[in-house]
């Protein structure tokens, strides 16, 4: 392997050593090949293959047991269904008890080019900005960034912070239903504040939606960008 765009190669075999255990390659032991041998296929010392395996160890992907061997960690994973009616609470159900959303910031602002463009209103339109967190019994599960017209949905913010929910704030607002007009998936390395906001480790990939929720009119209400931690949570597309 050679380092590309500056990145480190403990930190690129990390990534494929991730990629693995989420693609389940290894057999039905769990256990990985020899360090030699994973030295070996990526054409690295056994120094540089350690500090990639010391990183999944300490992100909860893999365990080292002494004298055993390295294994993949059987954590949690959450399902999270993307549909035609996309709810973070409903969607969890039965995975979880304790399902609430968390705001950690909002603000006022003029909407760019793609927010306008998304919720079919005017640049430069006021729109409101949402930071929000989706926990699952403790677990944070997404960090979003959401956008609403401010001047049909003023004050959305409090309703959220107290309910928890887009779909009971929607209610306060006299919208009784809505359905996802969109959704767009890719994956990327973690933000250094998605890292702090989600508890991941450096070079951790996170599962990102860009999506947009409209009326039954077809009128959107909500533009969201919203990141999920690939190691614990899969999206589970269905048609729309």
């Amino acid at each position: 392997m050679e380092r590309r765009n500056g990145v480190a190669l403990w930190r690129q075999i990390a990534d494929r050593l991730r990629q693995d255990v989420a693609s389940g390659t290894f057999d039905e032991t769990e256990r990985l090949p020899a360090e030699v041998e994973l030295a070996a296929r990526f054409g690295v010392n056994r120094h540089t293959l350690r500090e990639a395996i010391a990183l999944l160890v300490h992100e909860g992907v893999l365990r080292s047991e002494q004298g055993r061997g390295t294994f993949v960690e059987k954590s949690r994973r959450f399902l999270y269904p993307i549909g035609r009616k996309t709810r973070f609470l409903e969607g969890l159900e039965g995975q979880a008890g304790d399902r609430r959303g968390v705001l950690v910031g909002h603000a006022y602002e003029e909407a760019d080019r793609d927010v306008a463009e998304a919720l079919m209103i005017a640049f430069r339109t006021p729109v409101l900005r949402m930071e929000t967190i989706g926990m699952a019994d403790g677990k944070p599960l997404s960090r979003a960034t959401s956008y609403f017209d401010a001047t049909r949905f003023e004050g959305f913010e409090r309703s959220y912070a107290g309910t928890g929910s887009v779909t009971a704030s929607l209610r306060t607002f006299g919208i009784d239903d809505y359905v996802r007009r969109s959704t767009v998936i890719s994956a990327i390395h973690a933000s250094a504040s998605d890292l702090s906001d989600l508890r991941l480790s450096p070079g951790a990939i996170v599962l990102v939606t860009v999506a947009v929720n409209a009326t039954l009119d077809g009128v959107p209400v909500q533009y969201s960008r919203t990141r999920f931690p690939a190691s614990f949570v899969e999206l589970s597309v269905a048609a729309i």
